[in-house]
């Protein structure tokens, strides 16, 4: 049971809406200056790769899918350049390879996540968006701003261990909501959704939602910066 006083406690009458395609986070105008624009098209996570996905024979992405979807991921947070090389250096074939088995995988999340860390430049967090994009009834995004929200978690890292605790969390809450709930089922997408919405929210209009808990500012990554910073999400 989740406690009362915080972003993880629905509000009275609230309901999953439908997924949309979100805006990148606000960030420093420094940050923003220093990242130069993907040279590919960004994916629209929410519209056209989950839409890809389920209309294939067998669930997998493509190497381009993968690129755009790192580019999406990336635009929404810090810019790494060092990770679209290394996603660029996997063969067409092996990401079709390894992102099928992932899905063959589930429900087992570790080993799905597992099969997908395999390749170069993909880490748990990257991962979980590509089995979000085709799995929603059972993976979530591992998103900084969703896994700040989740009440009792340690401070984020970057590892399957994490994962795994954030995404039982988030599958606890999204059983909560669904029982005896009149405006349908909730994902593990869905309260992924909903929590990120609420914590953007309320960075960029403070004064539009209510504050039921505490800051939702990512708590601090006390590892060496060199492990951070080399460390694939």
């Amino acid at each position: 049971m989740a406690p009362h006083g915080t972003a993880w406690a629905p509000l009275p009458g609230s309901a999953p809406s439908p997924p949309c395609a979100r805006s990148p986070s606000p960030r420093s105008a420094r940050a923003r200056s220093s990242a130069p624009p993907p040279e590919l098209p960004v994916c629209k996570y929410r519209e056209e790769l989950p839409a890809a996905i389920g209309a294939r024979a067998e669930n997998h992405v493509t190497l381009d899918e993968l690129q755009r979807l790192l580019a999406w991921k990336l635009a929404r947070g810090r810019f790494r350049p060092r990770l679209q090389q290394l996603v660029t250096a996997n063969s067409p074939e092996l990401v079709v390879q390894r992102s099928a088995a992932a899905f063959r995988l589930l429900p087992d999340m570790h080993a799905a996540v597992m099969a997908l860390c395999a390749l170069r430049g993909v880490g748990p967090a990257t991962a979980s968006a590509v089995l979000a994009a085709g799995a929603p009834e059972v993976a979530a995004f591992m998103s900084e701003e969703a896994v700040a929200a989740v009440p009792g978690l340690p401070a984020l890292q970057y590892t399957v261990k994490h994962y795994l605790l954030y995404l039982s969390r988030v599958q606890e809450r999204a059983t909560a909501l669904s029982q005896g709930s009149a405006s349908g089922l909730w994902t593990p997408h869905h309260v992924e959704t909903a929590l990120w919405t609420w914590a953007v929210g309320r960075k960029m209009c403070p004064d539009l939602l209510p504050n039921l808990g505490p800051s939702l500012v990512p708590a601090e990554d006390t590892r060496p910066a060199k492990k951070r910073r080399t460390q694939a999400e």
